[in-house]
């Protein structure tokens, strides 16, 4: 006879609380532990949950009665559901600011900023790496341990996302970093993106809370007209923080900063391309709206130093890299090219990826980034992706269909000497490049 228990999302939250954490994961499960089975495409965590309770987790919650086999079992209606209201009541259990970060370019690299600058002088709690799904922000709430300030990245590839997941983080200020032609598989159009992404103003509208803003972004400015947010702004607007320029990108990044009420600092980075001026002027215009000294700030930009793949340079034996192959979309590959095109050296070359999920929009944007090419002095371009490929009869580089294929030639044909730029979608894989250059 198979026994399991029944709770209220309170009862569980208890047991939470006593635990030593959430895991979702068999593989990796702690003594103590909560495990929640959770559902993909690919796998059914109701399967595992006797192996988590076998390596010592003190409770499996699941949603198939047919796997209860004990009093450690607890059956909810929906694994997932239970997650997301488990990580609602924490989330409500700190009275804290909690800063809502989401838009289609930046989003992560702004996140580590503001966080590099806040911790100048509090307690963070941040998402960690990309970890910014219905999954990712309530496992990143769950965490939640006493921090001063909470940052949340949140992402989406389709309509009403940023609403659900404003439900279950419940933030008190928001920025959006901008918006692009991102996901517009999933979203329908460019329309539909600036609809999602505003979801986050409209549901700070709603308890008049406060959002930082780039003042100078048109789209930005436009959807939260009209509004009873409190705009804090950098570049330009009401309540400004900050605004700045860029002295010299070349390849890194060099910029002034002049802070309201205040003075100009000129500072360099450890990062690349003139687009991440607006991301490291929102972590500044955060850093003073919540008190950080000016010259802390400073520190804390030029003490930052991107990985996993985002706006990295990366001196090699044999050249020097800009990789930043992440992820990729029409916008911010442009944004690639144009630093790229404007970098005082002859010697370039351009290693691009297919864009992804842009569904019927993806030979119109393929085709828009080629004829940008065309018109740049870069020396030596390789494309890599089956878009990319069905246009290598009609434009005058050098095409692949895999990243193996590409490693192969540059096993051949060693580069030397060259700054080198990697952008591309992350299923790509173009970091694997990094290995031959």
């Amino acid at each position: 006879m198979a026994f399991f228990i029944i709770m209220t999302t309170e009862q569980i939250y208890s047991i939470f609380l006593s635990s030593s954490g959430i895991s979702t994961d068999s593989r990796n499960v702690s003594r103590n532990q909560l495990f929640i089975a959770l559902k993909g495409e690919a796998f059914n965590g109701n399967f595992y949950a006797g192996i988590a309770l076998e390596k010592g987790c003190s409770y499996a919650i699941v949603d198939e009665p047919d796997v209860v086999k004990s009093e450690k079992y607890i059956l909810v209606e929906d694994s997932l559901k239970c997650l997301q209201e488990l990580a609602y009541l924490h989330r409500q259990s700190f009275h804290i600011p909690v800063i809502a970060i989401t838009g289609s370019n930046g989003k992560t690299t702004t996140k580590e900023l503001i966080k590099s600058v806040l911790e100048k002088k509090y307690t963070i709690h941040s998402t960690k790496g990309n970890l910014n799904n219905h999954i990712g922000v309530p496992l990143t709430l769950l965490s939640m341990d006493k921090p001063e300030i909470a940052i949340i990245e949140m992402g989406a590839n389709h309509p009403g996302e940023i609403t659900e997941l404003c439900n279950i983080a419940d933030p008190n200020y928001g920025i959006i970093t901008n918006i692009g032609k991102a996901h517009l598989e999933g979203f329908g159009s460019f329309e539909g993106v600036k609809k999602t992404k505003s979801e986050l103003y409209r549901y700070l509208d709603a308890k008049e809370a406060s959002i930082f803003i780039n003042g100078e972004n048109t789209i930005l400015t436009e959807l939260s007209d009209n509004l009873k947010l409190k705009n804090i702004s950098y570049f330009s607007g009401n309540d400004l923080q900050c605004d700045g320029f860029v002295i010299n990108s070349n390849p890194l990044l060099e910029i002034s900063i002049r802070f309201a009420k205040g003075k100009k600092w000129e500072t360099s980075t450890h990062l690349t391309g003139k687009y991440n001026l607006e991301n490291i002027l929102a972590a500044a215009a955060i850093g003073k709206y919540f008190g950080i000294a000016e010259k802390d700030i400073i520190n804390a930009i030029e003490e930052y130093i991107p990985d996993n793949n985002r706006s990295q340079i990366i001196k090699t034996d044999s050249n020097t890299l800009i990789l930043d192959a992440y992820n990729a979309n029409p916008s911010s590959m442009k944004e690639a090219l144009k630093n790229l095109a404007e970098i005082e050296t002859t010697k370039k070359i351009a290693i691009l990826g297919d864009m992804l999920e842009l569904g019927n929009y993806a030979m119109n944007e393929h085709v828009e980034v080629l004829n940008m090419l065309k018109e740049t002095d870069i020396e030596t371009v390789f494309l890599v992706g089956p878009e990319f490929y069905k246009w290598k009869k009609e434009f005058n580089f050098i095409f692949f269909t895999n990243i193996d294929e590409l490693n192969e030639h540059l096993e051949n044909n060693r580069v030397n000497n060259q700054l080198v730029l990697l952008k591309g979608s992350r299923l790509i894989q173009l970091e694997k490049a990094t290995k031959v250059l």
